[in-house]
């Protein structure tokens, strides 16, 4: 194995106090702040439920679901905006004032290796904080959970550095406390590059004390003081290493002690066999257990991490979403006949499916406007969509637009399906924002319907935003894949 014991020329509890090897970091301009996203806002509640249709339980991405204290739900703005929502539990931030003077302060921050913060809501008991959302999933789940292939190892040296630049920038704009620093902090962006989330950047509580319910893996000075310090963090950094080189999780304590006795073999991933030179390995091992030394004061900064860690990188010339293996475009994917359709802009045959499906998905409603046809208004009702169904039929378009907005304007029943077919008929008008709109609107009402989400592309694409298409388009084919597998 590439990464043997035996091959270990250097012992790396020995040089543990030394300096860190020094070298100058070329893409240090690289890690300027971004300026292409939105200034920090206050947003209403209001906007925030609507963008995470009624906070569903689909639409839930944090680690322990609907019971965690601090929910995270993905979510969309009016602008179209993917994001990510975190609803913390009433008791959290009893003080408003102090809630958002936090997230003011981090959300004064802007950097790529960023989750970045967008946004707070502050009504009520309600706090809630809005980030960029990141499509690519965690650490936790590409280290630790992974289905397909292993994280490769020039990848995972390129998470460390990655992170190490976030918590350095973090420490420049003096935010140098990061709460719970661990693998399901680290998020992948639609590139597949890593990025840390802004929300370890809040206090949990109103003195700061809050760390990590796994004593396990917390630093020996807050079993004394109940207190983080900037150390501490580093502390952190020092086990998402190990995490990095052995591909699960290893009490730090655990792994010092093999260490000490050079069993280097038993700290390292199976997976990684061939993949780095044992000179390498010593290096990376011997960063972390300078991270995981007793002494705070012992321990390095982060600064000093970055430059240790920017000679070690490797395949600096491939792109993140290569080495980790996702894909970037809709060509790749494999794509049902809508999804193939959307992708297309084929508006025959997205139009052809829709009809074929007809109201499958709408869970009842008709049955639902069936009861109500004793009053007048609701016969009109029903007729307008009678009367839209068979535009839609004939390839009608207006005259479809014309009567599902009859019916929709009414109120009395929701429909996604008649917003979908209203969002094909607007597209075939050549009407793409307001396509979109109904889309989006039938994925309000149904937030795991994938005909909701592959419109969205459909409309995308039309509106020339590809980027956020092939987004829509991933988004789609993912839940069709859900509801196909559960029936």
């Amino acid at each position: 194995m590439g990464c043997g014991c035996s091959k270990f020329t250097l012992c790396c509890w020995s040089g543990q106090n030394g300096p860190v090897h020094e070298a100058q970091n070329p893409d240090a301009e690289e890690r300027d702040e971004v300026s292409d996203l939105p200034t920090f806002r206050e947003f209403t509640f209001e906007q925030l439920r609507i963008a995470t249709s009624g906070f569903a339980v689909e639409n839930i991405v944090s680690e322990h679901g609907e019971k965690a204290p601090n929910v995270v739900y993905k979510g969309k703005l009016e602008n179209q905006m993917r994001v990510a929502v975190k609803r913390f539990n009433r008791s959290a931030w009893p003080d408003s004032r102090q809630f958002l003077e936090e997230a003011r302060s981090v959300g004064q921050l802007r950097n790529h290796r960023l989750a970045n913060l967008l946004g707070c809501c502050c009504e009520g008991d309600e706090r809630l904080l809005v980030a960029e959302f990141m499509p690519n999933e965690t650490l936790a789940k590409h280290l630790f959970h992974w289905e397909t292939q292993p994280m490769k190892w020039a990848m995972r040296l390129r998470v460390a550095l990655y992170l190490a630049q976030a918590l350095e920038y973090c420490t420049i704009k003096g935010r140098a406390l990061y709460h719970d620093l661990n693998a399901y902090r680290i998020l992948f962006d639609e590139e597949g590059n890593p990025r840390l989330s802004c929300f370890g950047l809040m206090k949990n509580s109103r003195d700061g004390k809050s760390y990590s319910t796994n004593l396990a893996f917390t630093p020996p000075e807050y079993l004394r003081t109940g207190r983080i310090t900037p150390e501490s963090v580093m502390y952190s950094f020092g086990t998402l290493l190990l995490d990095l080189l052995s591909g699960k999780h290893i009490p730090p304590s655990h792994a010092l002690d093999l260490i000490k006795d050079r069993n280097l073999q038993m700290l390292t991933d199976s997976c990684l066999e061939g993949q780095f030179s044992s000179d390498d390995g010593t290096e990376l091992v011997r960063i972390a257990s300078r991270c995981l030394q007793y002494e705070p004061r012992e321990r390095p900064n982060p600064k000093s991490l970055v430059t240790a860690l920017f000679p070690l990188q490797k395949e600096t010339e491939v792109p993140s979403h290569a080495l980790m293996g996702i894909s970037r475009d809709g060509e790749t994917m494999s794509l049902s006949p809508l999804g193939e359709a959307c992708l297309r802009m084929d508006l025959t045959a997205i139009h052809e499916i829709l009809e074929k499906l007809g109201y499958k998905d709408d869970e009842g409603a008709a049955t639902e406007l069936s009861f109500q046809m004793w009053t007048n208004q609701m016969q009109e009702t029903l007729n307008s969509k009678k009367k839209g169904d068979a535009a839609f039929r004939h390839k009608d378009a207006k005259a479809a637009v014309e009567c599902y907005t009859q019916f929709i304007d009414v109120g009395t029943m929701v429909s996604p399906t008649v917003y979908a077919r209203r969002s094909l008929s607007y597209l075939m008008s050549d009407m793409s924002q307001e396509a979109l709109n109904d889309a989006v609107q039938a994925q309000v009402i149904s937030p795991v319907w994938h005909i909701a989400s592959y419109l969205q592309a459909a409309s995308l694409f039309a509106l020339g935003r590809e980027n956020e298409a092939h987004i829509a388009l991933k988004e789609g084919s993912v839940l069709e894949e859900k509801k196909n597998t559960n029936s």
